[in-house]
Formats: structure tokens, sequence, C-alpha cells
């Protein structure tokens, strides 16, 4: 990551051209879709939670509707999931194993946008992930009134995360 800028125009340059034919009918959860991206690397608590994050935060802005139900909070390292915390914190800073356990049981469309979303974001390491995050709208309006390294658990709006990406979109 070039002096720690990231370039969104990328992404939105990327999901614009790949994501117009998803259909906006699925079933599954948080782990569903953690696991989706788990079936592509193995990978850090960290980055897991932040490419969730971005794939619930892009799918708002295409698509008008959630990819997950489940909320994310602005928490003093980025977005995280606490459900999602929760299941993953034994593994503290070493990798996740890969998901290898029957991949048809998840939905296709989480693991196509998965997929999206980590040919956009998985190269970048969690700690970068979370620079990016900490420059975006949604999780810097949820973060309002609080110091840089003050806990917190404040939902990041659903509305935020579509305009905010959404206005990327625009913007290209």
């Amino acid at each position: 990551m070039n002096n720690d800028v990231f370039n969104s125009f990328q992404v939105v340059k990327h999901l614009n051209s790949r994501t117009q034919s998803y259909d906006t009918h699925h079933f599954g959860d948080i782990f569903d879709l953690a696991n989706a991206f788990l079936s592509i690397e193995a990978m850090t608590h960290k980055k897991l939670q932040k490419l969730c994050y971005y794939a619930k935060a892009w799918y708002l802005a295409i698509n008008d509707e959630n990819l997950v139900n489940e909320s994310f909070e602005a928490w003093v390292h980025g977005a995280v999931q606490p459900a999602l915390y929760q299941k993953y914190r034994a593994y503290g800073f070493q990798l996740i194993p890969m998901f290898n356990e029957n991949r048809s049981q998840l939905p296709e469309e989480f693991l196509s946008f998965s997929r999206e979303i980590f040919e956009s974001y998985g190269e970048f390491t969690g700690d970068q992930l979370e620079k990016i995050n900490h420059q975006e709208l949604p999780w810097l309006n949820a973060r309002q009134g609080l110091k840089p390294w003050q806990s917190g658990n404040v939902i990041i709006s659903e509305e935020d995360m579509k305009k905010y990406y959404r206005s990327l979109m625009d913007n290209e």
C-alpha cells in the first residue's frame, strides 16, 4: 500500500464491472460469509473482520440491501462484528485456518461476492485494512466523540455505509 493511501476507485471499478448480475436472494449469516472468505485463504482475525465489513458495505451500496443482517461496530481497530469476534478471538494474531468443509453448504452468492471483495482487498494485511477503514466516513461517524484509544461499541450505520460506498461509485 503506497503511503498508506488506498485507491478506492480501483475497487469501485472492479466491483462495478463484476456485480451487475448478482441475484439478491440469499440465505446465510456472518459465519457463512466468514467461511466464504476462509475458503479462499487462511487469514488473521483482523483481516477477516475487515473483509466481512467491506462485503456488507459494498453489497449495501450496490444492491440497496444487506448481504448479512448482523451489524458491525466501530471498535478501536476498525469495524468489528461482535459475534464473529467472539468466535475467532482465541486465534489472536495467528492465522485462522482455511475453511475446508463442504463449500456447497455456503450460499453461492457469498462465495462469489467474497471472491470479488478479496480480489480488491485481499492483498492487504489486517493492519493495512484497519488503516483504510479508519479513513472512511462510516467508521469515523460512529467514532465521533471517542478518543482514538477509547473503546466503544457504536453500531456503524448501514445508511452511512450505503451512502459512503455509493458515493465512491458515483465519483468514479
